[in-house]
């Protein structure tokens, strides 16, 4: 074999050698970039309409996030969920034990996404047919009346205490009754051993229908609050940011869609655009008929900015009725690397 021949083959194979190091190597991104397993605690509703959107139309996945849902029946678990790492992101109400553990650093608030507001599902409040019968028939009516909850301490207690602020009777003359579950509160009332429930809507308007309560009214009919904010321990929102910042565009890119779809330019209720589409995905994974969902819709803000101002206020409620003790650091415990706020008033 020529000196020519044997050089021409040598010069072959470091080519090979060399394109297949090259071929090697460009598959190291590929793992490296592997999907980012992430645990999402909410409730069983439409306000997590943005994940399950996000979720169905591959919005995580295209942000490199393998998103899981985990389903609570209360809100007051998702917190003890976060804290204890059962799931690494959490939605749901403000609560008592929520700021405890914000106060000294351990949660961090990254968004919010629901607001009580007029014309939008949320937050209800129904009654028995014997407190019904007996004169139970507007909000101004509950002062000395039991009211059940989930737990004492949670986004729910805090709604009665601001329709207390607004329609004027005693909240030291109501009973809260903390009954852990929406299934329980409702139970309760319909057995009529509570006068009220206030449950997220789409658990109480069946009841309604069903003849076994009354409808009282719904929370963003008489006060506009934020009944939900996202969160992540602090650990997390440390050590994962860029997947804190990926799962949080993929749920806004969900919120948009859900906007476009369900919310009118004039801030009103909508079927509009893919509404069909998105109803479908949200009926599957709420576990509601398309007439609900549509029934059901809530207020979402497309960009899950975080009330600033509503946020401080509850927390100050819950240091005055003694379940925070430490004081509140807003700037601690609303995270402003990740969230987005709502222009101050």
């Amino acid at each position: 074999m020529s000196r020519r021949r044997v050089a021409f083959g040598g010069a072959v194979r470091a080519r090979l050698r060399a394109a297949s190091l090259l071929l090697i190597a460009s598959s190291w991104p590929a793992v490296a970039a592997a999907a980012d397993h992430v645990r999402f605690a909410s409730t069983r509703s439409l306000s997590s309409a943005p994940f399950l959107i996000a979720q169905a139309k591959g919005y995580f996945a295209a942000e490199g996030i393998d998103a899981e849902h985990i389903v609570f029946d209360a809100s007051g678990p998702i917190t003890a969920a976060i804290a204890a790492g059962s799931a690494e992101i959490g939605a749901t109400g403000l609560s008592g034990a929520f700021f405890n553990l914000a106060a000294d650093g351990r949660l961090h608030i990254i968004a919010g996404y629901v607001t009580d507001t007029p014309g939008f599902s949320a937050i209800a409040y129904v009654v028995s047919q014997r407190a019904w019968e007996g004169g139970l028939r507007s909000f101004k009516d509950l002062g000395g009346r039991s009211i059940a909850v989930t737990q004492v301490g949670t986004g729910l207690h805090y709604s009665v205490a601001l329709l207390a602020e607004k329609f004027g009777f005693d909240m030291h003359s109501v009973r809260i009754l903390p009954l852990q579950s929406y299934p329980n509160e409702l139970s309760a009332v319909t057995g009529g051993n509570a006068d009220v429930a206030v449950v997220p809507t789409n658990y109480a308007l069946p009841a309604v229908a069903s003849g076994s309560v009354r409808l009282l009214g719904e929370l963003g009919e008489a006060v506009r609050v934020q009944t939900g904010t996202i969160f992540v321990t602090a650990k997390t929102a440390d050590e994962r940011p860029d997947m804190v910042r990926h799962f949080l565009d993929a749920f806004r890119h969900g919120a948009h869609d859900y906007v476009a779809a369900f919310i009118g330019p004039d801030g009103k209720p909508a079927w509009t655009g893919n509404a069909p589409e998105l109803a479908a995905i949200l009926a599957s994974g709420s576990n509601e008929s398309l007439e609900q969902v549509k029934r059901d819709l809530t207020y979402i803000d497309p960009d899950a900015r975080v009330n600033e101002r509503d946020v401080l206020s509850q927390a100050a409620w819950y240091k005055a009725q003694g379940m925070v003790k430490a004081e509140i650091d807003g700037n601690r415990l609303i995270d402003r690397r990740y969230a987005i706020l709502f222009p101050a008033p």
